[in-house]
């Protein structure tokens, strides 16, 4: 299979098949057992986090957000980007409650071969923590993406490509998970500032 321009030798470089990964919204991995490339399915989120480093996404976008929401009064938390979407407080509690899940699912991935992910449905999740108030909820998110963002740091190439499965999306690795984050975090960010 050709992704594009091979390097001398055959090989392609490293740089051309990231440019055509980002090219084509998909991310490749190589199966350990054999020659076969799988194509990942695309992140959900790749357009939102577009071209972004997803290490600076992860660092910069919660700061950003609680600059966001720091003056916001009480009452401005429970108000909506849109009719029949989440309000902001339940905006913030499903961010803390997805950098739990995600980063999770990723510490599985690294510690347990042959690891399969479980899905979550984010609207059965948001109930269970429906009580809590908004600067609760952010300060969660902000303290667990401090541990996540070390860890996604401190990961090594052959880390980052651990390959995992999950049942909607097939064959996966931890770095797509860390752009899933990065980008779904700038698709919320972008919600509460549509809150007014």
């Amino acid at each position: 299979m050709s992704l594009g321009i091979s390097a001398p030798g055959g090989r392609q470089s490293q740089a051309l098949r990231a440019a055509d990964q980002a090219e084509s919204g998909w991310t490749l991995t190589e199966r350990t057992h054999s020659s076969n490339v799988t194509r990942m399915k695309p992140n959900p989120y790749a357009a939102d986090l577009g071209g972004r480093d997803p290490l600076e996404a992860l660092e910069d976008t919660p700061q950003e957000i609680r600059r966001l929401v720091d003056s916001w009064p009480a009452e401005r938390f429970e108000k909506s980007y849109a009719p029949g979407k989440w309000s902001a407080r339940r905006v913030l509690v499903h961010l803390a409650q997805t950098d739990l899940a995600l980063g999770t699912r990723v510490r599985f991935a690294l510690s347990q071969d042959g690891y399969a992910a479980q899905a979550f449905s984010q609207d059965d999740w948001i109930g269970i923590d429906d009580g809590v108030d908004a600067k609760t909820a952010l300060e969660a998110y902000l303290a667990v993406r401090r541990l996540n963002l070390a860890m996604f740091r401190n990961l090594g190439p052959a880390q980052r490509e651990r390959a995992f499965t999950h049942p909607e999306y097939g064959t996966l690795n931890v770095w797509w998970v860390a752009n899933q984050m990065a980008g779904h975090d700038l698709h919320h960010l972008e919600q509460l500032r549509r809150i007014e």
